[in-house]
């Protein structure tokens, strides 16, 4: 079980209803509840179980199956987990395979279910989706926003350009962390590390030259001083993950101008020492501007 593999099933969680328009390909399905995905004798984490429903199926249950990388024993295994998935929540189930990365070698992707013994036959159909051969412009659909994070893993996707503009566009977005998060856990596997570092900046520096940041860093009442104060924490864990508690304190304490200068210094740390060092020094008159 990889972490990419776990990521995806965080990544669904965020947006089941878009996730199930996409994987049964009709936009009337939406997504009622995320399921218990364990059972009695099997529990995996790569596994997701949302209750479906649209008016030509009625209720179903959308099982989606994230792998890493193709696996020869995925036939096997959707059959046993859409058999219990079944029996336990008594709805049709509609099985499918999502490949985050091709398969190394000649390793064939198994795409169904079949055995025969003594004249009888037993069959289990499932969908396979790899990602690597979907365009990696699907992403930037407004309803599709739960992959986002999987663009640069799509077709086409494996370039700055691309990494960019989801950065951006994630911005934008209610999950926005979240999201940017799960999207250098994605990229790193074909850009590396390096290139996650470079994308996080550049979302950074995008959002402090929007005309969203721009407004709240140039509001002087206490609500602007609040909003930009929750602009700078944002920032500051799309570069480091978290606010630390004395990073939160010197941010109390600071006035709109004192912000403003901390801010504009933030683009330039690339730790938290530096990011304490950052910060300008106490003033008798940093309340002024309340």
């Amino acid at each position: 079980m990889g972490k990419a593999d776990i990521s995806g099933k965080r990544l669904i969680g965020l947006y089941p209803d878009g996730w199930v328009k996409w994987v049964t390909r009709s936009s009337g399905t939406v997504a009622e509840v995320i399921l218990d995905s364990e059972f009695q004798w099997l529990s995996r984490d790569s596994d997701i179980l949302i209750k479906a429903y649209s008016e030509e199926e009625g209720e179903f249950i959308s099982l989606t199956e994230l792998q890493f990388r193709p696996d020869t024993r995925m036939p096997v295994r959707i059959r046993a987990y859409a058999a219990l998935a079944e029996e336990k929540y008594d709805l049709r189930v509609h099985p499918v395979v999502v490949n985050i990365f091709p398969p190394t070698g000649n390793t064939p992707i198994p795409t169904c279910y079949e055995s025969s013994i003594m004249g009888l036959e037993a069959k289990q159909d499932y969908e396979v989706i790899n990602l690597w051969e979907i365009d990696a412009e699907l992403a930037f659909q407004p309803e599709l926003k739960a992959l986002l994070p999987l663009a640069t893993v799509m077709k086409g996707g494996a370039n700055e350009t691309i990494l960019r503009r989801a950065a951006v566009r994630i911005q934008q977005e209610e999950r926005s962390e979240d999201l940017q998060r799960l999207l250098g856990i994605f990229s790193s596997y074909v850009l590396g590390e390096n290139i996650v570092e470079k994308i996080l900046n550049f979302a950074t520096q995008a959002l402090l030259e929007s005309p969203w940041g721009q407004d709240i860093l140039q509001q002087g009442v206490e609500e602007g001083r609040q909003e930009t104060r929750q602009l700078i924490q944002h920032l500051i864990r799309c570069r480091f993950g978290e606010v630390p508690e004395a990073v939160e304190a010197n941010l109390q304490r600071l006035n709109r101008e004192q912000l403003e200068l901390f801010a504009e210094r933030l683009m330039n740390v690339n730790s938290l020492e530096e990011l304490m060092a950052a910060f300008p020094p106490v003033t008798d008159n940093y309340n002024r501007d309340l």
